[in-house]
């Protein structure tokens, strides 16, 4: 296809740069030109403009010292005239993107003194430092626009229903630098045709007001709060649980318990899965209910999936996600490396869209360190279900809301802790069902068969029994104070305490 003039002009300094025209504009000019959507083009086509703009943005960079250095010394010639030239520029790993773009941000090209920019924190590195993300705001509010549309199309068209009103509320609000209210409402309020509520948290009665407007509905937040959603439908009328249709959670995974009490309160809810980091604003959505499968927003990122040796993974294979923004020329980041594990999934080619998809595997930091040997904590978990449901002990996944493993090495303790609904009857049921030696082999046996995945041969449970830790399992009610919880009300996965 014909790659726009727009595309091709490299600037030279930072007043050629400022008089770009918006990569936005150029995706509707390649839309009006073929007489499709971008997402509709071929992987192909989609590629070339993809590989255009990549270079656009070497070039952007190139004018930053800092950034002109990275590259220089990976790709001497500066040029890309394929997707292999883009991959030779290192990983922009989260101590470099900290560097960068936190403090002084010595790796912005326009520099932060011209105005115009949104700053947001992220939680926090390796260090404990946190991480900032600079956007122009001129350039953020065009990716809610793409993204919003794109929700539209593959969402809320298909999910909400009927004429009249619509409506699409999130839980997540914004405090300390913490802009998730601000930047997952500006993509849902870019949702043509549906009304937006900035609700933030909200107790039942808040919910259930919420709930009273007439129109189906759709409702984003953090698992955390999206677990709630069974408990404020209690006193509910059926018109009003059967308004909500929409059910979408953000960061983590939501248990097999909490999705069937969604559905049982609320018997039109589907529930979906929106993913995003600070860095990248809606890297993949879960556009069918039935499959926990994320979609790419063509056009809106590039989205690399790389092994231990910085390469792309092939389809079934999983690695870490890195994401390059498409949408952005003030202070643009190529190849940040997100922090999560995903595994690479065959592309969608239905329904007019082409596009990348993946499945989200874990955080990467998600590793439970025992003696000499690493384990995934996400396959850990799944090891766990699986171990219990061939003991006949219990199916964790109808019992359980939050499953965590908290590792104490000084220690050597390791505690499952399980939270659930009649947590008392729950601890009777499984030291009935359990022998003398209680949980720890089951534990044990369950960290092994997560192994078996990983191919590895270097442990085995009387390598765990050399390790020294002790094993156990707490069962405890939903918002026990045993349940570490982050600042901003979720629940890791791995609690890791030196």
């Amino acid at each position: 296809m014909q790659i726009p003039t727009a595309l091709t002009q490299h600037p030279s300094d930072i007043a050629e740069l400022l008089a770009l025209p918006s990569f936005l504009s150029v995706l509707r000019q390649i839309e009006v030109a073929t007489g499709q959507r971008f997402e509709a083009l071929s992987a192909t086509d989609q590629q070339a403009v993809v590989v255009a703009r990549l270079a656009q943005l070497v070039a952007i960079c190139r004018l930053n010292p800092l950034w002109r250095e990275r590259i220089e010394a990976a790709l001497p010639t500066g040029q890309i005239s394929a997707l292999a030239d883009f991959e030779a520029i290192p990983v922009t790993d989260k101590e470099t993107f900290r560097t960068m773009f936190t403090g002084d941000r010595p790796g912005m090209v326009v520099p932060i003194d011209s105005n115009g920019f949104m700053i947001v924190a992220s939680g926090g590195t390796s260090s404990g430092m946190p991480s900032e993300t600079v956007y122009p705001l001129d350039e953020l509010q065009e990716t809610y626009r793409w993204a919003g549309a794109f929700m539209g199309r593959h969402i809320t068209d298909q999910h909400l229903p009927g004429l009249g009103p619509k409506w699409f509320a999130t839980t997540l609000a914004d405090y300390q630098m913490w802009s998730s209210g601000t930047m997952v409402g500006g993509v849902l309020q870019s949702i043509p045709g549906v009304n937006y509520i900035g609700a933030g948290p909200m107790n039942r009665e808040v919910f259930q007001h919420m709930m009273s407007y007439p129109g189906p509905k759709g409702l984003m937040g953090i698992t955390g709060s999206i677990a709630l959603l069974p408990s404020f439908s209690e006193g509910l009328s059926q018109e009003a649980r059967a308004s909500l249709h929409i059910a979408m959670f953000g960061s983590g995974t939501l248990s097999e318990k909490v999705r069937a009490d969604i559905v049982a309160a609320y018997p039109n809810a589907k529930i979906l899965s929106y993913f995003a980091a600070t860095q990248a604003e809606t890297i993949g959505l879960q556009l069918d209910p039935d499959q926990q499968v994320l979609t790419v927003i063509p056009g809106l990122h590039l989205v690399e999936i790389l092994d231990e040796d910085s390469r792309g993974v092939q389809v079934g294979a999983e690695g870490e996600l890195v994401v390059t923004r498409l949408f952005g020329n003030a202070a643009p980041c190529l190849r940040y490396k997100v922090g999560d594990r995903v595994r690479r999934l065959e592309d969608r080619t239905v329904d007019g869209l082409t596009a990348m998809q993946f499945e989200f595997v874990g955080r990467s930091g998600d590793f439970i360190h025992l003696g000499d040997t690493q384990y995934s904590a996400q396959r850990a978990r799944t090891a766990l279900v699986e171990e219990f449901n061939r003991r006949k002990l219990m199916d964790l996944d109808t019992v359980a809301i939050d499953l965590q493993f908290q590792v104490e090495r000084s220690a050597k303790r390791f505690t499952v802790v399980m939270s659930c609904d009649q947590p008392e009857l729950q601890t009777a049921i499984l030291a009935a069902a359990l022998d003398t030696a209680g949980s720890q082999p089951v534990i044990m046996a369950a960290l092994v068969r997560s192994l078996s995945i990983f191919n590895s041969l270097e442990a085995n449970e009387a390598s765990l029994v050399r390790s020294g830790f002790r094993f156990g399992m707490r069962i405890v009610a939903p918002h026990a104070p045993e349940l570490h919880r982050t600042p901003v009300g979720k629940v890791p996965l791995l609690v890791d305490r030196i």
